[in-house]
């Protein structure tokens, strides 16, 4: 059945509405930010759902989970796809992109951002606010008093760069220790699917300490170190973006150290057993 001149018309009118909705508002500049987030938030929605739905049919050991560890083993899924997003970011304007380089004469490095890496933080807290919420409506089962301190830290500093372009590239070099989240994720499932005694177990264990050791432990000293090679930079920031610049980091470091204990002595114990 042919289709009218009139509907093709009507139809195109659409379209073209549709397009500068999203030209005009969603992406414009003021309103990229909240787009981001809003972005983040479906996204974690949809990888839940998949997550469920992929689970379901192609994971024996899904369907004799109990209720709650099903939910854990969905939001595991979410976060870690956010953490290979955000740590795929994180590497680019940390080690790759010049937005961030000494090079650059485009102002200070602690003043820079990009619409890309505006979107990058706004997905990210999107992550964050679903992650929050579940954390607390599960309490402690997704998380304990750590996690809410870490998320609500994180928040904060991710929300307070994005709006303002403050200290984005200390925060992204923060986020790159979410590249160590897919393995700790990953130590949960085979230690939920019965395989804690695998090769695979201990290989996991190896993996999460030299991606502990470089990402959250070595990375944080040298963003120390940047800090203070550029501290003339940093004080030009608001008060309240030096307050994060300098607390966030130092807090989050103490708690890797702490965890990085626990990791040491958990991979000392599973490789006595094997020998």
């Amino acid at each position: 059945m042919a289709v009218s001149t009139e509907t093709v018309m009507a139809i195109k009118t659409y379209q073209n509405q549709a397009e500068a909705l999203v030209k005009n508002y969603f992406l414009a500049d003021p309103f990229i930010p909240y787009t981001s987030v809003l972005g983040g938030i479906f996204a974690c929605k949809v990888v839940y759902d998949l997550s469920q739905l992929v689970s379901t049919f192609y994971i024996k050991a899904y369907n004799g989970l109990t209720k709650i560890q099903r939910i854990e083993w969905n939001n595991r899924g979410m976060s870690t796809i956010h953490a290979i997003f955000i740590t795929a970011m994180s590497l680019y304007f940390v080690f790759w992109s010049d937005l961030f380089s000494d090079q650059q004469h485009t102002g200070l490095v602690t003043l820079r951002s990009s619409q890309l890496s505006i979107i990058g933080l706004g997905v990210s807290i999107g992550y964050f606010f679903v992650d929050f919420g579940m954390i607390f409506l599960y309490y402690p089962t997704l998380g304990g008093k750590e996690y809410v301190i870490h998320h609500s830290l994180s928040t904060i500093a991710v929300a307070y760069s994005m709006l303002s372009g403050e200290l984005q590239l200390y925060t992204y070099m923060c986020l790159i220790s979410e590249v160590t989240t897919p393995e700790i994720n990953m130590r949960w499932y085979l230690d939920t699917a019965g395989l804690k005694r695998s090769a695979a177990y201990l290989i996991n264990g190896l993996a999460i300490f030299l991606a502990w050791l470089m990402a959250r432990i070595l990375l944080f000293l040298y963003l120390f170190y940047h800090i203070y090679w550029h501290y003339d930079q940093v004080i030009q920031m608001s008060l309240f973006g030096c307050l994060l610049t300098f607390l966030v980091p130092a807090v989050l470091f103490t708690m890797n150290l702490m965890w990085f204990g626990k990791i040491i002595k958990g991979l000392k114990k599973a490789l006595a057993k094997r020998l």
